[in-house]
């Protein structure tokens, strides 16, 4: 089963619209823990006792009716729907609790009177660890989740990683007696937690800390993208960039509306965000440019301000060379 792609609005209601499962990633191309999480939903989907779920991914900002229908305010956010109603969702890349939560539902409609499914050959087993391995750059299978670890080898592992920004996904292996008894087999390693990197396994957490004291660990870690680097990306992500709510077409505000009007007059090229499908830029670039409200208009990646402020660069003759950064 393939993961489907949803571009439409009027294609995600007749997805959602289905008396099987659905599942839908809704998703952005620069969150980098999408990609994974793609991945994931692809591996789910290969499970037979899964076939009766589908899966889907729909990218936030593309459609943000949906987006904002569903209250999805950052990515990656997951909505689990039958016939058209929302049944659970999970925030974030949480690959454990996704699958829970999806085997949870599927449980809830299967007929008590249907057979056990039969427990998966040794090769299944193998290509489902092999894919789990390289589902991340760096993967760790662990007892418990990042934000909750349930031992202390594991909490002092997802300590050493966080402690260096590392970029990295996890799996529960509490959540999942075949790949937890499967794994120790597949890569001769007896106990956990254990940490991979690229495919490969690089040990336990003694292992792992005698890396970090050497040096060796940092340099194979890929690092998150903070908050701030983020932010300075995307307003200079063009030469004229708008933080607003909706999108130039469909603005989701009085002031954005307006807003749109003065710039296609003043026949300025510019690019926009929709605050209202990210959360996280929503909140931070206040604080980043110390600017509380939206819509916030950027040239050259400074700030010039909001609506009020363009009203008086327009009232006084400013505006063009503003905004072309002549000024």
């Amino acid at each position: 089963m393939v993961l489907r792609d949803i571009l439409q609005k009027t294609e995600f209601e007749d997805t959602i619209s289905s008396d099987d499962l659905v599942v839908v990633h809704f998703y952005a191309d620069w969150a980098a823990q999408c990609g994974p999480m793609n991945d994931v939903l692809e591996e789910l989907a290969k499970q037979a006792e899964l076939k009766c779920v589908k899966f889907a991914k729909c990218p936030a900002e593309d459609l943000p009716e949906v987006s904002l229908k569903y209250s999805v305010s950052a990515v990656p956010t997951f909505l689990l729907l039958r016939s058209g109603s929302l049944l659970d969702r999970v925030d974030g890349a949480n690959a454990a609790e996704l699958t829970k939560k999806i085997n949870l539902q599927v449980s809830k409609c299967s007929n008590i009177t249907s057979p056990a499914p039969a427990k998966p050959a040794a090769q299944d087993l193998t290509s489902r660890l092999h894919g789990l391995i390289n589902s991340a750059p760096v993967m760790l299978f662990m007892k418990g989740t990042a934000s909750e670890p349930k031992c202390g080898f594991s909490k002092s592992m997802v300590a050493l990683l966080d402690s260096h920004g590392a970029l990295y996904k996890t799996f529960d292996i509490l959540s999942d007696e075949a790949v937890r008894q499967g794994l120790k087999s597949y890569s001769n390693w007896p106990t956990y937690p254990q940490l991979y990197i690229n495919g490969e396994l690089v040990g336990g957490l003694d292992i792992v800390k005698e890396m970090n004291e050497s040096g060796e660990l940092q340099k194979l870690l890929p690092k998150k993208t903070t908050l701030e680097t983020r932010l300075k990306s995307l307003i200079n992500q063009s030469k004229c960039m708008v933080f607003m709510k909706g999108s130039r077409d469909e603005p989701r505000c009085g002031f954005s509306k307006q807003l749109m009007e003065i710039l296609r007059e003043a026949g300025i090229k510019f690019d926009t965000f929709d605050i209202l499908t990210d959360e996280e830029v929503r909140q931070g670039l206040k604080t980043f440019s110390n600017w509380p409200t939206y819509p916030q208009v950027y040239v050259k990646g400074e700030l010039i301000g909001g609506l009020d402020i363009i009203k008086e660069l327009k009232e006084s003759g400013e505006l063009l060379n503003t905004l072309k950064g002549e000024s």
